[in-house]
């Protein structure tokens, strides 16, 4: 892989694709906010923001595109300049993270969308030529993170880099990347919870919904204004989006102020998204089962107790991941890991 031909063309069509991404999104949400209060689409009433002809996709020439889409690369480039101007304040070769953020990308994708149809192929398995279309959504972060992890943990013992240390500012991104990437459940209208009308209740549009994730509750208190039907629900995306900025300032604490041991991060992360995680679930109406227990809530379950671990592990001395524990001149830039002011 050239990585110097990849760091220099990401480099220069960064900032171009951002702008322009964030151009059109700004346009979208401005000419959907104009309409006022009549046909709205999602509104958000106890706040006073109602949003009409609110679209996920744009057409350029023959092109669909959709915001889901749009955001998810937002996202992933955010996250992937802050992971590698944190490598660099650390004096670790930021050039690893541009094969990282291929890993991600390619491996997060698949793994998300296979998680996704894995726990839907009831659905699936009738209708094999969507299991490939992920226009509409249908991504599971906990795929995604589990694939991406196999993935970068067998680069780094090819390369004989310290996985730990590459999973530790690795996190801090993904954490960013998510709190962005939820609102591409916005335009989707998914991802909301049960019936609310709480400050943030979010109200959406009956007939764009799927039916299965309406519940008794929310259709007992259906809303109908001008003749157009809507339910009330949890912003569940708002929510996690918001308690993973929180958990990314965490993060980037510990790194600067509280790091004891390499895989804290790794760890603080396991458990910090594993409770956001479990919190919201708690609300969801649209979330993959097995039987009648939430797939997501179990795993987050297991992430709490896998964070806890390594924590309780490194305060007993005892290291896990002890063999890829020392840094290789491979992964240092200019000599001995040191801190930078």
């Amino acid at each position: 892989m050239d990585i110097t031909k990849f760091k220099v063309m990401l480099v220069v069509n960064k900032e171009y694709y951002m702008e322009n991404i964030i151009s059109t999104i700004s346009e979208a949400v401005n000419t959907a906010t104009s309409s006022g209060k009549v046909g709205y689409d999602v509104a958000f009433p106890n706040l006073g923001i109602f949003i009409k002809n609110l679209q996920n996709t744009i057409r350029i020439g023959n092109f669909t595109i959709a915001y889901y889409g749009i955001i998810i690369s937002i996202a992933m480039l955010i996250a992937f300049t802050i992971v590698t101007y944190l490598a660099k304040k650390k004096n670790i070769n930021e050039d690893i993270f541009y094969d990282v953020f291929i890993i991600i990308i390619v491996l997060g994708i698949i793994g998300a969308r296979a998680y996704y149809v894995i726990f839907k192929w009831d659905y699936y398995q009738i209708r094999p030529h969507e299991i490939l279309d992920i226009r509409a959504g249908g991504l599971a972060v906990f795929g995604g993170i589990i694939l991406a992890i196999i993935g970068i943990t067998i680069y780094c013992i090819i390369k004989k880099i310290n996985v730990i240390k590459v999973l530790d500012l690795t996190m801090i991104g993904v954490a960013i990347g998510q709190a962005i990437g939820r609102y591409g459940n916005f335009f989707n209208m998914e991802a909301f919870g049960e019936y609310t009308n709480n400050i943030v209740a979010m109200r959406l549009r009956e007939e764009y919904l799927d039916p299965a994730n309406i519940t008794f509750t929310q259709s007992l208190n259906l809303i109908e204004e001008e003749g157009i039907k809507y339910i009330q629900a949890h912003p569940t995306f708002l929510y996690e989006s918001c308690l993973n900025i929180v958990l990314f300032i965490i993060l980037i604490f510990i790194l600067n102020k509280k790091h004891k041991f390499d895989g804290q991060i790794f760890a603080t992360y396991l458990v910090g998204y594993g409770i956001i995680r479990t919190f919201v679930e708690s609300f969801r109406t649209d979330s993959l089962m097995l039987g009648t227990f939430k797939v997501s809530k179990l795993v987050a379950i297991l992430c709490i107790i896998i964070g806890i671990v390594i924590y309780i592990l490194n305060y007993k001395k005892i290291k896990p991941f002890d063999k890829v524990y020392e840094l290789p001149e491979s992964m240092v830039k200019n000599g001995p890991e040191k801190e930078t002011e």
